[in-house]
């Protein structure tokens, strides 16, 4: 497949990625992301076009997204928590080394990729969270900007307006379904019965960029990049969704395939779904099945779950599926 056709094929890809397909194997290399943002996907298969690695391609698609505050889901001025404020989560695999790196309520810093590949390659964790993600990227060298926009403000604003609805609150009181709290627990719940939880029926709070690149030397990586889910709970330890989570919000293995995560975080971090898709494809399942497979088994436990899935295994076969249709 010549390189222009490849292009071609790889936009047609991310803009269906929620749709009705399931493609024919394809040569290396190769991206595909969640959601049609087709200006990350330029931007990582122009580094796979030049030869550079799946990693860079990665973090360059990711980083793309972060600059576009893709859909309001991704970067700066986007999905204030309860207290207005915008914090970032992000992770990045390399399928060779099985090295990863990832943070969670980043704050102050625009390029959460940036700040998860920085972890993986200049310390010996994996995971950083909170106000010491922002002091390490800090020192790393990542500018400390406001993450704050007149669209955000004006997000929170509405959302105080409308007696802070929707909000991710249950089993407090008073009641989460008509005031802004403060909560406190209900004690005494009968066991197997809960409050009445508003339903989260908006697609676009659960937005984020999930992307794997595999590039000419057969190499894998996966990576995520959000700004969370839209009225999060904060404090000292804010919420934390499935995008960050490794094997939850991407997961890649050079020796079987990667996987890529976006939807209802809430309900998929307990899943782990990129891992298992991976795992399924490690024992020769295609990619189409494994997606499948993956979903299939949150749904066993969480009927009205969202969300979908891509995956790809190491010949550049791909699948995806959508969780609300449950079609390829």
């Amino acid at each position: 497949m010549q390189a222009a056709n490849c292009k071609q094929c790889l936009l047609w890809v991310i803009a269906t990625v929620i749709g009705i397909v399931s493609p024919e194997p394809t040569v290396r290399p190769l991206v595909i992301n969640t959601w049609p943002f087709t200006r990350a996907a330029e931007a990582a298969w122009n580094v796979l076009e030049l030869g550079g690695s799946a990693l860079d391609a990665v973090e360059k698609g990711c980083t793309q997204c972060e600059i576009d505050q893709c859909d309001g889901s991704v970067g700066y001025g986007g999905s204030p928590d309860e207290y207005g404020e915008t914090t970032l989560d992000a992770m990045i695999m390399n399928g060779n080394t099985m090295e990863a790196g990832a943070v969670a309520n980043l704050r102050r810093i625009k390029n959460a990729i940036g700040v998860a590949r920085a972890v993986m390659e200049y310390t010996k964790h994996t995971f950083l969270v909170g106000e010491s993600a922002s002091l390490f990227a800090q020192s790393m060298g990542f500018p400390s900007e406001d993450l704050t926009t007149s669209k955000s403000i004006s997000i929170y604003s509405k959302w105080l307006d409308q007696n802070c609805q929707p909000n991710f609150r249950k089993n407090v009181i008073p009641d989460p379904l008509q005031s802004c709290g403060p909560y406190k627990p209900v004690r005494g719940l009968q066991v197997g019965k809960q409050a009445v939880i508003q339903k989260d029926v908006n697609v676009h709070h659960h937005d984020t960029i999930g992307m794997i690149a595999i590039d000419k030397a057969g190499n894998l990586a996966a990576g995520t990049s959000t700004n969370g889910a839209t009225h999060k709970i904060p404090g000292y330890f804010r919420r934390v969704g499935d995008s960050p989570i490794i094997g939850a919000g991407a997961y890649a293995d050079s020796a079987a395939g990667a996987a890529a995560a976006t939807g209802d975080g809430d309900t998929m971090m307990r899943f782990l779904p990129s891992y298992q898709a991976v795992e399924y494809m490690r024992i020769g399942i295609d990619p189409s099945a494994a997606c499948q497979k993956a979903i299939i088994r949150i749904q066993k436990y969480a009927k009205d779950f969202f969300g979908a899935i891509i995956c790809t295994n190491i010949t550049g076969s791909y699948g995806m599926l959508n969780a609300r249709t449950n079609v390829f």
